[in-house]
């Protein structure tokens, strides 16, 4: 169909967090593309905003047949209505998770780097966090077994999944996950499975993305599984997720802790994501297309125009995850900033200090600029 990704749309003064934190910089940090969502998307927002009133929302028939719909064809699983819970967002179910199986004393665990939420919402249980780093085993980054097996203890309740991977770009085999789901179930944890960016995958035969939800059902019943539409159709700003959560048990306990704390879900909301898993995936195809190309036009680029600098093509996410370490300077993103007028994702944050993580979720034209400005830099 042909669908433009290559106009740049101005988003200066709208409100955004990206361009309007630091509007003296050049922003390609936070995940969110600078492409307007799919046109059956607006066409749906529209539709709903004629209607006029924006009373209380709950999920309609559509949304909910939609998402069942979505989790059978994408995923391969049949998943029961009422294993779904809907939530206004990813990052508040990770909090959640923290807050409905530990209590003071307990742990969360993790493997870093890691999309930096994971490794801070041990702070709203009052919790300790574990962390152990991702390994490079045979050109791939893999969790490191024997470590996780030494720093797991009796005290762990969670262990945080983030697959695909951000900000590494790896997409966990079925044999990996599936053994992360036994370490889990050996250790008496509860596995929350991050899936936000299993719908942004390259090469799907070579690297499909297994979901918790396609677990056997003895290992599933320890899990929460949690996607969204928002970063594949660029909603982020429209605030919808939902888990899926097998076990009865664990699904009482995760939304007994939601309380009064979190908002009501987007009336807009329900809408665009219905319009996205029914009527998005023309669009979803020729994006990825462009991603794809801009991942190895970057990729290309670092690693033959950018000395002290390296990187290798993640397999998922329009986030490349930039070694910086031979620059020899302690924080990168700041070095970018003062000297080029950049905004990037500063590796720490990540767990990881001297990377750098860089958003190509734009057009090609506006991220050849960013990484001029690298070389620039250098």
């Amino acid at each position: 169909m042909n669908f433009d990704f290559d106009t740049l749309i101005p988003r200066r003064g709208t409100g955004c967090i990206k361009y309007d934190r630091r509007p003296e910089l050049d922003p390609f940090w936070v995940a969110d593309m600078d492409f307007a969502s799919a046109p059956v998307i607006l066409e749906a927002l529209h539709k709903r905003v004629d209607h006029g009133i924006f009373g209380y929302a709950q999920p309609h028939a559509g949304l909910n047949e939609a998402v069942i719909d979505y989790l059978r064809d994408r995923r391969g699983a049949t998943v029961p209505l009422d294993h779904i819970i809907h939530l206004g967002g990813l990052v508040p179910a990770l909090s959640l998770s923290a807050r409905a199986f530990c209590k003071s004393g307990d742990a969360v665990m993790t493997c870093t780097p890691v999309y930096p939420p994971f490794i801070g919402v041990h702070h709203d249980a009052h919790v300790d966090l574990i962390t152990v780093d991702h390994v490079l085993t045979d050109g791939q980054w893999a969790f490191d077994w024997e470590a996780m097996e030494n720093s797991v203890t009796a005290e762990t309740k969670i262990f945080l999944l983030c697959n695909p991977q951000n900000p590494l770009g790896r997409v966990f085999t079925a044999a990996e996950v599936t053994r992360l789901a036994e370490f889990c179930e050996a250790h008496d944890l509860v596995l929350v499975s991050d899936e936000i960016h299993c719908d942004l995958i390259f090469d799907e035969s070579a690297t499909p993305h297994f979901s918790a939800v396609n677990l056997p059902e003895n290992l599933a019943k320890h899990t929460i599984a949690l996607l969204s539409p928002s970063k594949t159709w660029n909603i982020a700003g429209l605030g919808y997720a939902f888990a899926v959560i097998p076990d009865d048990t664990i699904r009482r306990k995760f939304a007994g802790v939601r309380g009064h704390t979190l908002s009501e879900i987007n009336a807009l909301s329900y809408y665009a994501a219905e319009a996205a898993y029914r009527h998005g995936e023309p669009w979803r195809l020729e994006l990825m297309a462009y991603l794809k190309s801009n991942r190895d036009t970057l990729v290309e680029f670092i690693n033959t125009r950018c000395p002290r600098l390296s990187v290798a093509p993640g397999e998922a996410t329009y986030l490349a995850w930039i070694d910086a370490r031979k620059m020899g300077v302690k924080h990168p993103a700041q070095h970018f900033e003062e000297k080029a007028g950049l905004f990037l994702s500063e590796g720490s944050y990540f767990g990881w200090p001297g990377w750098i993580r860089f958003n190509f979720g734009c057009p090609r034209a506006r991220m050849l600029e960013g990484l001029e400005k690298i070389v620039g830099a250098l």
